[in-house]
C-alpha cells in the first residue's frame, strides 16, 4: 500500500520494517521486507559491503548510497541513490529491485497500492538423442534439464506421449512439465519427434557388355547400384579386370555399402574363350587407365635409346631442408638468407619424444620494408608415412599451381620477424609422425628464413634467438642450391621407337651442386629433389604411350600432363623396375606433350619418362 508499511500477500496482511516512501520523485521501499514476501535469500557481504539477493543462478548486489546496482557483475544505472534510515533499514528505488527480480507489477492511484506478481513458475526442459529416430530399432534417451527460477527443489514431474521406442513411423509430441517444493507447476515442454521407417539396404547390380569374351578383350562394367536415399558410400569390386588372359569362367563380385552401414552383394560370372584378341602386353599399352599402374619386364627398359636432351635453367634458389631428416632435438634444421625467387623442399620426421612444432620464420635484415609473396604451395602432415606424406605435397603443390589457391603477399617492416606458411605450423607433430611441404616464393629485399622444431607449446619468436643450429645426419641432403628450374626443350621427333628420358640418374640429368650455407661445406642435391622440370616434347608421333617408371625403388607422387595432374600411381604405389603408369596415349596427329615434374620426397629416384608406340587397335 502506498505511503504506508502495509503489504498483503494472497490476502495475509504484513508489515514492512519501513513505509513506502517517495524520496525526490522517486519511490523506494525496504529491500528486505520485500525480498523475503518474494521468498529469496538475502544477505550482506562485508567484505564488498553489498546486500546480495540470490535468485537460483542469478545473483543481485547493492551497495548502500550508490545510485547503481549488479547482477551477475553487470551494472545497472537506478533513478535514484539508495540510503538507509533512522533505523537502519537499507531502502531502494522500487522500479529498480523490481527490475532486478524481474517482477511485473500494476500500479493503482485510485486503490494507492501496487500489486506485484511474485509467482515463479519452475522450467521444464528435456532434450531426445539419437537424432535420428527409427521405428522399432532406436532407444530413445530422454535428458530433463529443468529448474527453479528461486532455487526451490523439482518435487514432481509430468510426461505426455513419451515411449522409450516408438513402434511406427511418423510425428510423435511429447510433453514434460514439473512441479517445484512450493507446489508450483511448469507450464508444459514439448517437442515433436519425427520416426523414420526403418532403412532398407542399398541394392547391388552391375552388368558387363557381354557375357563371353575373348583373351585379352576388354570388358565395360556398368555399376546399376541403388540405395533409396542415394547414400552408397562405398563400392567393394573383386575381379573386375579389364581383360583376362586364360580362358576359362571368371566370375566377378560387387559389395555396395551405404550411409547407414547396410550392405548388398553381387556376383556375374562370364566367359573367357581359347581365342586371343590382344596380349596382356600389348592390351595394358592400349587400355590401362591413365594414373593406374601394371606390370611390365621393366629389366629390358635399360636397352631402350636414351633421349639425348639438353636443358636450362631458371633463376630459382632452392633451400632443401631434409636433414637431418629423423630430428631427435630442438633446433634449427636449417637458415638461408636469399632475395628473389626461392622454392622451399623441407621434409622432416620428429624423433624428439615429445609433440613438437615446425616453423620457417622470416626476418627482414634490411632498414626498408621487405616484401614477400607466396606463389604456390604444397603441404602435407603430420602422417606416420613418409611416402604418402610426400606424395600428397607434390599433389597440393601443383594443384596450388592450377588454382592459384596459395597466393599471399607479406609485408615485413624494417627487422621485424614474421612466421610464414601458416600450414607448417598448424599442428602439433606427435612422435614418428612427418611433415613435408614445397613452396614457391619471392621477396624483393633479402631475407633470412629459419627452418625451426620446437617443443609444441613455445613461442617461435621468442624461442628463436635460444636455438642452436642443428648437424646433418650424414645420409639425407640439406642445402642452397640456383638455378633450380630446368627447362628441357626436345623438338625431335618421338615415340617412332622406344625411347626413355631419364631424370634424376646424375649422368642424363647431373645433381646440383650448392653449400650447406650455416656450416660453409658443399653439398649435392642427390636425386635433385625440390628441383622442378619443365619439359615440352614437341614431336610425339601418332600412338604413342607416353608412359612413367621408377627405376631406383618404391615411388609415389605426381606430374602434370598438358596440365592435367596425374598421380603416380592412383592408389598404391609403384615399385621398380617393373611397375609402369600411363601418362598420356597422343591421337592420330603428332602432338607436343608438356610435363611438370618435381620428384616427390620420400620417395627414390631415378625415373624414366618411357615413349613407346602404340599396338594397332583391333
Amino acid at each position: 500500500m502506498l505511503n504506508t508499511n502495509i503489504m498483503y500477500q494472497n490476502g495475509i496482511q504484513y508489515k514492512a520494517s519501513e513505509p513506502m516512501t517517495v524520496k525526490n520523485g522517486v519511490s523506494y521501499v525496504a529491500i528486505r521486507s520485500l525480498v523475503n514476501r518474494v521468498g529469496l535469500a538475502i544477505r550482506y557481504d562485508s567484505k564488498t559491503k553489498e546486500t546480495v539477493i540470490t535468485r537460483g543462478t542469478d545473483e543481485m548486489r547493492f551497495k548502500l548510497n550508490s545510485n547503481t546496482y549488479k547482477v551477475n557483475g553487470v551494472t545497472t544505472t537506478m533513478r535514484g541513490k539508495s540510503y538507509a534510515t533512522k533505523n537502519s533499514n537499507f531502502m531502494v528505488p522500487f522500479t529498480s529491485i523490481t527490475a532486478a527480480l524481474k517482477l511485473s507489477y500494476v500500479l493503482d492511484t485510485k486503490a494507492k497500492q501496487v500489486t506485484l506478481d511474485v509467482t515463479a513458475k519452475p522450467v521444464a526442459k528435456f532434450t531426445v538423442s539419437p537424432s535420428e529416430i527409427i521405428a522399432g530399432e532406436t532407444q530413445v534417451t530422454y535428458q530433463a534439464t529443468s529448474s527453479s527460477p528461486t532455487g526451490l527443489a523439482i518435487v514432481n514431474e509430468e510426461w505426455t506421449g513419451r515411449q522409450d521406442m516408438f513402434s511406427e513411423p511418423g510425428s510423435y509430441v511429447v510433453s514434460y512439465r514439473v512441479q517445484d517444493s512450493a507446489g508450483n507447476w511448469s507450464d508444459p515442454y514439448s517437442v515433436t519427434i519425427n520416426v523414420e521407417k526403418p532403412h532398407t539396404p542399398p541394392v547391388a547390380a552391375f552388368t558387363t557388355d557381354k557375357d563371353t569374351y575373348k583373351m585379352g578383350e576388354k570388358i565395360t562394367y556398368t555399376d546399376q547400384s541403388t540405395d533409396e536415399d542415394n547414400s552408397i558410400t562405398t563400392r567393394e569390386w573383386e575381379n573386375n579386370k579389364l581383360a583376362f588372359f586364360t580362358p576359362g569362367t571368371q566370375t566377378i563380385r560387387l559389395k555396395v555399402t551405404n550411409k547407414y552401414g547396410l550392405t548388398s552383394t553381387i556376383e556375374h560370372t562370364i566367359t573367357i574363350t581359347n581365342e586371343t584378341l590382344y596380349t596382356e602386353s600389348d592390351f595394358n599399352k592400349l587400355f590401362v587407365p591413365v594414373g593406374q599402374k601394371y606390370q611390365f619386364e621393366g629389366s629390358q627398359i635399360p636397352s631402350w635409346d636414351k633421349v639425348s636432351y639438353s636443358f636450362t635453367t631458371e633463376p630459382v634458389t632452392l633451400i632443401r631442408s631434409n636433414s637431418p631428416e629423423t630430428n631427435y632435438s630442438e633446433g634449427i634444421l636449417y637458415r638461408e638468407t636469399t632475395v628473389g625467387k626461392a622454392r622451399f623442399m623441407i621434409h622432416h620426421s620428429n624423433a624428439v619424444g615429445k609433440d613438437v612444432k615446425m616453423y620457417v620464420i622470416a626476418t627482414n635484415l634490411n632498414d626498408a620494408p621487405a616484401n614477400l609473396f607466396i606463389d604456390s604451395l604444397g603441404f602435407a602432415g603430420p602422417n606416420a608415412n613418409a611416402m604418402a606424406t610426400g606424395k600428397a605435397s607434390v599433389q597440393r603443390y601443383f594443384s596450388s599451381m592450377q588454382t592459384r589457391s596459395a597466393e599471399q603477399d607479406i609485408t615485413l617492416a624494417s627487422h621485424e620477424q614474421k612466421v610464414i606458411f601458416s600450414e607448417l605450423s598448424a599442428q602439433k607433430i606427435k612422435p614418428g609422425q612427418v611433415i613435408s611441404l614445397l613452396s614457391d616464393i619471392y621477396t624483393d629485399y633479402p631475407v633470412q628464413f629459419d627452418v625451426i622444431m620446437i617443443d609444441a607449446s613455445k613461442d617461435p619468436i621468442k624461442t628463436l634467438p635460444q636455438l642452436s643450429i642443428l648437424a646433418r645426419d650424414g645420409v639425407h641432403n640439406r642445402g642452397t642450391y640456383t638455378d633450380s628450374t630446368r627447362v628441357i626443350q626436345y623438338d625431335e621427333l618421338l615415340g617412332d621407337t622406344p625411347k626413355r628420358l631419364l631424370l634424376g640418374d646424375n649422368s642424363s640429368d647431373p645433381f646440383q651442386s650448392g653449400f650447406d650455407t650455416p656450416f660453409y661445406t658443399q653439398s649435392i642435391n642427390a636425386g635433385n629433389f625440390g628441383v622442378l622440370y619443365k619439359i615440352r616434347t614437341s614431336r610425339v608421333a601418332p600412338h604413342t604411350l607416353i608412359s612413367f617408371n621408377p627405376r631406383g625403388g618404391t615411388y609415389v607422387g605426381s606430374i602434370m600432363v598438358n596440365g592435367v595432374l596425374v598421380d603416380l600411381p592412383s592408389s598404391g604405389v609403384m615399385n621398380a623396375p617393373n611397375d609402369n603408369v600411363p601418362l598420356y596415349r597422343t591421337g592420330d596427329k603428332e602432338e607436343t606433350v608438356d610435363f611438370i615434374f618435381t620428384a616427390a620426397p620420400g620417395s627414390n629416384l631415378s625415373v624414366n619418362l618411357l615413349f613407346q608406340p602404340l599396338p594397332e587397335e583391333k
